[in-house]
């Protein structure tokens, strides 16, 4: 089994950056080019909620395994085949609080079964191409540019 993996810090609060992504349905919220809806009227943290995300010509759907407010944490998999060569991909966020600053240290990885020869070249594509660049987003997401005198910019937390 192969595991993909990627950690950050975030200048934010955990429980911050936990309120925008707690919602399984909100990831269209802070990724851009995405469409996202729950299937069945669920809501967005009920384990069980299936996830249909368009991003650019891509549909995928994914059903939320775990969902914990206390620990900050989600599992999901596909529901389908995965839209890659990988199979019993299931992928989990986890925001915990860095105390000292009151920042948030951030993880995202996924567990997945792929052919030998493509372990290195999976892993690497779903920590940086996907979860980084995600986060990444994220991280643009909480934060609004905003004007200050002597012409210098300063960022500021926008609020979810």
């Amino acid at each position: 089994m192969a595991k993909a993996y990627y950690s950050t810090v975030f200048e934010q609060p955990a429980e911050d950056i936990w309120a925008i992504v707690r919602d399984f349905n909100n990831y269209s919220v802070w990724l851009a080019d995405t469409e996202s809806r729950i299937e069945n009227g669920k809501s967005g943290d009920a384990v069980g909620a299936i996830r249909n995300v368009r991003i650019a010509d891509r549909t995928i759907r994914q059903r939320l395994l775990a969902h914990s407010d206390i620990d900050r944490v989600q599992t999901y998999a596909f529901c389908d085949a995965a839209p890659f060569p990988v199979e019993n991909y299931q992928a989990t966020l986890r925001i915990t609080p860095i105390v000292d600053g009151n920042r948030s240290f951030v993880e995202w990885w996924a567990t997945f079964d792929c052919r030998p020869e493509d372990h290195v070249g999976w892993t690497h594509y779903f920590a940086h191409e996907g979860f980084a660049k995600w986060l990444e987003s994220l991280r643009r997401h909480l934060f609004v540019p905003e004007q200050h005198s002597g012409g210098r910019s300063r960022c500021q937390l926008r609020r979810p």
